[in-house]
């Protein structure tokens, strides 16, 4: 029941998480190398102009290609991603900053900035320019906490004990439960072994096919992830590995073998 009650809450606390960081609490953007519009890498200096211009407001700031800090590389959640969209039509340029986080989820986007400059390089540089004058409230404040985007097993274990919590979560275990006794024997049992390849900010799964099962990102507890584009989490029992996930709003529990 414990694990349970762990379980849920790491399903409905991590969104509310993520939800309360804003772009000014990040230290560190990573700039795309290679905008999607653009034929080349860095081409007009466009990334190289859009780092420059985010490192005068204070961030530590990285082209993707370049090589991160080792922080960095084991939690790309402690940073945002920068792009460059495109919307130009056959006389003006326009182009907007776009800040996303780890998730894909987009935390701020820019006004517009336009250009008619005939040249591609000065065109670009000016409207890009114009998108970051509209940025007037985006600044690293350096007195912020440094953001993770995971939950600390301080954090759980404080939330825990409070009374009102404990009798929700008691509330959605025994609705949890009750779904659970509805799943199939095949959805319970052990399935086909997965293979984890690392990725930057934790593993994908795939199988023998091979097909790609799970994409399972890195959080502060230890055999505990979270699966990408599922509401759910990945997490070890025993020597046996369990996905726990809502499917069109159907709990679907499936257990495999993992080889690391």
């Amino acid at each position: 029941m414990l694990k349970h009650i762990k379980f849920l809450l790491l399903l409905f606390i991590i969104p509310s998480f993520y939800a309360q960081n804003t772009v000014n609490d990040y230290q560190y953007i990573i700039v795309q190398q290679r905008f999607d519009f653009l034929k080349s890498s860095d081409q007009f200096q466009t990334s190289s102009l859009t780092k420059f211009l985010f490192e005068k407001k204070g961030f530590t700031v990285f082209l993707s290609e370049e090589a991160l800090p080792n922080s960095i590389q084991e939690n790309r959640c402690m940073a945002l991603n920068a792009s460059v969209t495109d919307n130009s039509s056959m006389f003006t340029v326009k182009n907007s900053i776009v800040l996303k986080d780890c998730y894909g989820k987009v935390l701020f986007t820019s006004e517009e900035g336009r250009s008619k400059e005939k040249d591609f390089k000065k065109s670009y540089h000016k409207a890009i320019r114009a998108a970051f004058d509209t940025m007037t409230d985006i600044e690293y404040n350096p007195t912020a906490k440094e953001t993770t985007a995971v939950v600390t097993e301080k954090k759980v274990s404080v939330v825990l004990p409070i009374k009102k919590t404990t009798k929700v979560l008691t509330e959605m275990v025994a609705i949890d439960d009750k779904k659970t006794e509805t799943l199939t024997k095949k959805d319970i049992e052990v399935s086909n072994t997965l293979y984890a390849q690392q990725i930057n900010n934790g593993y994908q799964l795939v199988n023998t096919q091979p097909v790609v099962v799970f994409k399972i990102l890195k959080t502060s507890l230890n055999d505990v992830f979270v699966i990408e584009n599922k509401n759910g989490v990945f997490y070890k029992e025993n020597d046996i590995w369990i996905a726990s996930y809502y499917e069109n709003n159907i709990l679907v529990v499936k257990k495999f073998q993992v080889k690391f």
